[in-house]
């Protein structure tokens, strides 16, 4: 498949954006690539298309399925599995967020909870250590309940409340 320049240039700005998100290259490029074309695509094109090596496309559309961004497609007439990419921005957003808070927040947030725990009785610990421990739990315990409480909207009030943010911070007296 033989891509448009501005189709090559943003695959390529998306995997350079995922490896700063740390992200493989090829897995937000064939991401990128999945999303913008407007068909479901065997893996052997994917790897065509992209230059990359089979087995890697192999990797990374495991990896892509993983986190609930590509899903197998059939083809009528054709055996080989396809792939297709979730084509709502909003859901990939969604899916992203609450698969990056399983993998890193959750995790973290359960260590946090069990240094906090055990700094009740560590004498070797200085109350203001403590007291930092304290205030990074407390501000993932409420970016966690704030995620909890946006997540299920739909993304209409979504988007009218990212719409208002500004006056919101401008009528709290934000700086």
């Amino acid at each position: 498949m033989t891509l448009a320049p501005t189709i090559q240039k943003y695959i390529l700005h998306w995997g350079e954006m995922g490896t700063r998100w740390g992200v493989n290259r090829t897995v937000a490029q064939i991401h990128a690539l999945l999303f913008l074309v407007n068909r479901p695509l065997p893996a052997e094109e994917i790897a065509d298309t992209l230059g990359v090596a089979r087995s890697n496309v192999s990797n990374s559309l495991k990896e892509l399925q993983g986190w609930g961004l590509v899903r197998i497609s059939h083809v009528a007439g054709d055996r080989r599995d396809h792939f297709v990419a979730l084509q709502d921005v909003w859901e990939i957003f969604r899916v992203i967020v609450e698969e990056r808070k399983k993998r890193e927040i959750d995790p973290t947030l359960a260590v946090l909870r069990e240094c906090a725990a055990e700094a009740e009785n560590d004498p070797a610990l200085e109350q203001a250590t403590k007291v930092k421990m304290d205030q990074v739990l407390d501000f993932l315990e409420m970016l966690t309940a704030t995620y909890g409480d946006y997540k299920h909207l739909p993304p209409a009030t979504m988007q009218r409340f990212l719409k208002m943010g500004g006056k919101v911070a401008r009528l709290l007296g934000g700086d």
